[in-house]
């Protein structure tokens, strides 16, 4: 496991602001905290990002042939293509 800090590769191709500094707050505990506090588990087929509270899914990324999958688990996903 690494902190949230791991996606600041992959969240950059989505947005310009280093996007581990915007705040989250989780669903399921209430805590408020940075991205870079996440922890990510990027040793499978997407790097998935946890509450590191509660540990409740906050969001994977996959990189998928042309396209980057930004997935909430039950709240949708975004699909961004890549070039």
């Amino acid at each position: 496991m690494r902190d949230g800090n791991a996606l600041a590769g992959p969240l950059s191709e989505l947005f310009v602001p280093d996007p581990t500094t915007a705040l989250r707050l989780c669903p399921g505990c209430g805590a408020d905290a940075a991205l870079a506090t996440l922890h990510v588990y990027d040793h499978g087929p997407a790097a998935v990002a946890r509450c590191p509270r509660c540990t409740r899914l906050a969001f994977r990324i996959a990189h998928h042939p042309g396209e980057l999958w930004f997935d909430f688990g039950h709240g949708g996903a975004l699909r961004f293509p890549t070039a």
